[in-house]
């Protein structure tokens, strides 16, 4: 159970809100120090639309979920107006700044990267099929993927997930997550929306992660601006592996699980929903336990769809009572 702490607690344990770790859609992270030692990062909401009840209610919710792969829950604050949410603190900071910035030796090796693409989805995995409720993300992304001091991958901030019974299969809400990971039936009127939007996600990064480079990178001459458009191009062709860079740097087993990788990542970007897999299956081709579908289609009507990069949020409708957010 999470601790519930009070407010003047964790205004000592940040120094008065001295360290700013990030700021997301719903409020600002801090870093803090408990009595004992224990580093926290504690999120102060800024977006309230609960009653006292609901955020009680939710924080025990989300504070129940363990699992090595979700950053965890360690307390909370509710007083007056105060709502705070306090989280294990993770030294290496978030995904986005070791695979999209490689400066000062921070780029990440094919070994750690293919750990983290598991740890992630063993992470969805438990969300999706393993939780009493279904719980849809709604927002993966590199931002909301926390490394600790060994690379261990958490996803966090669950600022815009849903919580579903288990004998729903299916939700119908306004759109919500972050441009260039939203699937197409987003677009949909009256979409109902599956954990497959979750599926489709993790397929752009998984491309990410394994190209070391945005969906979407301004950088890149006009033919290679879009990694789904190369990707429809180069899987057409069936040379997938070559829409990765400095192929010299990998050696030919790496070259093998390159393209296994990158063929995943096409099987949960399908246009369809229903022919994406679901996250244990993934998970199961990743450990080599099954194989890929040997029927992806590569062409995506999305793919020429232009997505900023970035953290700018969609969230065409407040986020519901029963909503928390964790750290970016």
């Amino acid at each position: 159970m999470p601790v519930r702490f009070s407010y003047q607690e964790l205004y000592v344990a940040t120094d008065s809100f001295n360290e700013r770790l990030g700021r997301g859609g719903f409020g600002s992270v801090f870093k803090g120090k408990l009595g004992d030692g224990t580093q926290i990062a504690v999120k102060r909401l800024e977006k309230r639309g609960q009653g006292m009840s609901a955020f009680l209610a939710e924080a025990e919710a989300i504070g129940s979920l363990h699992h090595f792969n979700l950053v965890r829950l360690i307390g909370f604050c509710a007083e007056k107006s105060s709502r705070l949410l306090v989280f294990e603190y993770l030294s290496n900071g978030s995904l986005d700044n070791w695979i999209f910035m490689n400066v000062q030796g921070s780029f990440l090796d094919w070994q750690t990267r293919k750990k983290i693409i598991v740890d992630i989805a063993k992470g969805l995995a438990y969300l999706h099929e393993d939780c009493r409720h279904t719980i849809i993300h709604l927002d993966v992304k590199p931002q909301n993927i926390l490394l600790d001091s060994s690379f261990q991958a958490k996803i966090a901030d669950f600022g815009l997930s849903k919580l579903i019974n288990r004998d729903m299969s299916q939700v119908q809400i306004s759109m919500r997550g972050t441009p260039g990971y939203l699937a197409p039936e987003w677009r949909q009127p009256l979409g109902r929306i599956t954990v497959k939007v979750d599926i489709y996600s993790f397929g752009i990064v998984l491309l990410e992660i394994v190209c070391a480079r945005r969906n979407a990178d301004q950088s890149q001459p006009e033919s290679a601006f879009h990694l789904l458009t190369l990707l429809q191009k180069k899987g057409g062709q069936d040379r997938v592996i070559d829409i990765v860079e400095n192929l010299d740097e990998y050696t030919r087993s790496d070259r093998e699980e390159i393209t296994r990788m990158i063929k995943v990542a096409a099987w949960c970007l399908q246009d369809d929903p229903e022919r994406r897999p679901l996250m244990s299956t993934v998970l199961k081709v990743l450990e080599g336990v099954m194989e890929v579908d040997s029927k992806i289609n590569y062409r995506f009507s999305h793919a020429m769809i232009s997505s900023p990069a970035g953290n700018n949020h969609i969230s065409s409708a407040p986020p519901p009572a029963s909503v928390l957010s964790n750290p970016r």
